[in-house]
């Protein structure tokens, strides 16, 4: 960051509603600060392999293919980018995306560093006990660990 404000803003996306809402809180700071907008998605490997393995839950077509999982996972992903750049369209904002294959978390992590990030903009869905517990939480993984600060922005049915 300079005395201006951010230069590099980024916005991991999992494809969900509260990316859009993250996306115009990074719009919001990006339009202040002339920043760049960086949006991510991260094809999830552990996913993949468990979805491979036949334990997953999700409504996927298996046949073992993890190649065929993959182009499916990142098809969903460049859908995701499309909807957000499309969202942005007319902002002034320059937006630049990005595709990665791995761990979320390990990912964006990396992401910051290699393209100079100095500001994180990620969506929460405010779970609380036991649910935070067992679920887990990309957004709480990279808030422990990021060497940058991190906006958190929580959906709205979840800031009741």
């Amino acid at each position: 960051m300079t005395e201006s404000g951010y230069q590099n803003i980024l916005l991991p996306t999992d494809g969900s509603d509260l990316a859009l809402e993250a996306l115009r809180e990074s719009l919001t700071l990006a339009e202040l600060s002339g920043a760049t907008i960086h949006v991510l998605y991260v094809v999830d490997d552990a996913k993949i392999a468990e979805l491979a393995s036949g334990t997953g839950i999700d409504d996927v077509s298996l046949d073992g293919d993890v190649d065929g999982l993959f182009r499916r996972f990142e098809a969903i992903g460049e859908h995701a980018l499309d909807d957000l750049r499309e969202a942005a369209t007319g902002r002034g904002v320059a937006l630049t995306t990005a595709i990665r294959k791995g761990l979320p978390e390990e990912e964006i992590l990396a992401y910051v560093d290699e393209e100079e990030i100095d500001l994180l903009v990620m969506g929460t869905h405010g779970r609380r006990g036991i649910e935070r517990y067992i679920l887990g939480s990309t957004t709480e993984r990279v808030l422990r660990q990021s060497p940058v600060p991190v906006l958190t922005v929580r959906g709205g049915s979840d800031r009741d």
